[in-house]
């Protein structure tokens, strides 16, 4: 099975953006794309929907990059702690070690 990809120039063509805006999500770490052999970066539905994101938290919601990296790291650690709690996992030490982990990791995103 295969999934679609999409060159930058025709990313930010469907997004309306510029190329040079998805390249700056790059290098902030918002966005991940992949690379091809000749290292041209590539975007994937999951990537583009991110990005649709990102840029409706800056647009509507008027967020600046650095919220939306923050917002976007505790939605990642929500993510993860989800199945945790819908699957019983933090009925075992392992799944209570890896809770407190992700507790922590979001006392450091949000400075407490």
């Amino acid at each position: 099975m295969t999934q679609a990809v999409f060159l930058i120039s025709v990313a930010a063509g469907m997004l309306g953006m510029h190329p040079q805006t998805l390249r700056k999500y790059e290098r902030l770490g918002l966005v991940r794309p992949s690379r091809t052999l000749g290292s041209m970066r590539v975007y994937s539905l999951d990537e583009l929907a991110r990005i649709r994101l990102i840029r409706r938290l800056v647009d509507e919601h008027r967020v600046n990059l650095a919220g939306v990296q923050r917002l976007l790291a505790v939605a990642e650690v929500v993510q993860r702690v989800r199945p945790l709690l819908d699957d019983g996992g933090v009925d075992t030490p392992q799944g209570r070690r890896q809770l407190g982990a992700e507790v922590r990791r979001l006392n450091q995103i949000i400075g407490f």
